[in-house]
């Protein structure tokens, strides 16, 4: 017999009837997560974070690794839900440079400012805790921007939403309505603070991940809000001690997945199923997150020694090369500012780092140039880096039932 996770009330949107689905508090039960089901998948998903929490000391910053990793999940967190931008889009804005498609990178950044400001929250010893305020705090950084402006950002919805479909007489699914989510938030917080959990921690990350995304508690951004709830809880809970793991790169990959087993939790009570999955995306994700400080560790060592053996380099190159990790692209206004030098001193460091094969000018220009760490941009990607060419040189995830502008 399934389990039961929750029940139907009758609620009214624009004089419709319609059924919306209120899920039952944390933990699942009658019966109770079947914990044989996800032990040895739990043990590798934590040995896989163990090691990738091991692999910083690869490189001289750990922030180097940071950088990498957040705007990778903040980009593929945003593709899931439709946006349109590029890795190389958002580099680009970074560093100053003019980028076309300007509200799809501004939802990218503001994910980025979200994620920033809820670990900045969790340090302090002031900050907020994991709580429906830091959510909605979050939430209210995240749809900053013409786009969002409409959706109560910030706010917890009072109107009707759902999932797949034109209303929600037609939806895929309708969450619990309006006057039932402040309850359903307040039981996922105490879920969340529980001070004698019986289940592991990733077992109540991909517990809580899923209750978020059944309760949908904002007219947009759900999808982004509950994979960012992720990242928070893996710190939180002790489970990497800075976020190194882009999620949101196996959830992508497996997408139709990712909804369906979110949607059997509401349909026939299979957790376990769920969970099952969620483990095994920490232990791709974790493992392909080691792949990638390697390739990154190898390719910094061997530029800095091309830096190193290169006959003019002057302190002002070397400084600038060290900060590439975390400025891959930039002009010579930026490094000017980065370095705090003058601006024929940032021209020149760029210039040897140019001729040492590290640097490459991307726009073909003789004035206005900008300059891209290119092997390093494509690491970044998750393609594997060229050789220089010269050694001398909408469902269940989806976050609005309506389509997104």
């Amino acid at each position: 017999m399934p389990r039961i996770t929750g029940s139907y009330v009758t609620t009214a949107y624009a004089g419709e009837a319609v059924r919306a689905f209120v899920p039952r508090p944390l933990p699942p039960a009658a019966p109770a997560l079947d914990t044989a089901s996800y032990v040895e998948q739990n043990r590798r998903a934590e040995t896989a974070l163990l090691r990738l929490s091991g692999m910083t000391g690869l490189v001289a910053s750990s922030e180097w690794l940071i950088y990498g990793a957040i705007r990778r999940e903040a980009l593929l967190t945003s593709q899931l839900e439709g946006t349109q931008a590029t890795l190389s889009d958002l580099l680009d804005e970074e560093a100053g440079i003019a980028v076309t498609n300007t509200d799809d990178v501004e939802e990218v950044t503001n994910y980025l400012r979200a994620f920033k400001y809820a670990r900045a929250q969790l340090s302090s010893p002031t900050g907020l805790p994991v709580s429906v305020r830091l959510l909605t705090e979050a939430h209210r950084i995240l749809l900053a921007g013409a786009r969002g402006a409409t959706k109560q950002p910030g706010n917890v919805r009072t109107t009707q939403n759902w999932i797949s479909g034109t209303r929600p007489g037609n939806a895929r699914f309708v969450p619990p309505p309006p006057h039932e989510v402040a309850q359903a938030l307040s039981d996922l917080e105490r879920f969340i603070h529980d001070p004698e959990p019986a289940l592991p921690p990733l077992v109540r990350t991909a517990l809580v991940h899923a209750q978020f995304e059944t309760i949908h508690p904002f007219l947009d951004g759900n999808g982004r809000i509950g994979r960012l709830l992720i990242a928070v809880l893996f710190e939180e809970w002790k489970l990497l001690p800075e976020p190194l793991l882009y999620m949101s790169g196996f959830l992508k990959s497996h997408q139709a997945t990712y909804y369906d087993r979110l949607s059997s939790i509401r349909q026939g009570g299979d957790w376990e199923a769920w969970v099952s999955f969620f483990l095994e995306g920490v232990e791709v994700a974790a493992e392909e997150a080691q792949r990638s400080i390697v390739a990154i560790a190898a390719l910094i060592a061997e530029d800095r020694k091309r830096v190193l053996a290169y006959g003019t380099s002057t302190l002002a190159t070397l400084r600038l090369f060290e900060l590439l990790p975390t400025m891959p692209k930039l002009t010579v206004d930026r490094a000017q500012r980065a370095l705090d030098v003058s601006y024929p001193t940032a021209a020149k460091a760029i210039e040897n780092l140019e001729e040492a094969a590290v640097l490459r000018e991307t726009t073909g220009r003789a004035r206005n140039q900008s300059f891209s760490y290119a092997r390093y941009v494509e690491l970044l990607r998750g393609e594997p880096a060229a050789t220089p060419a010269s050694e001398d040189a909408p469902e269940f995830g989806s976050e609005s039932g309506a389509p997104r502008p």
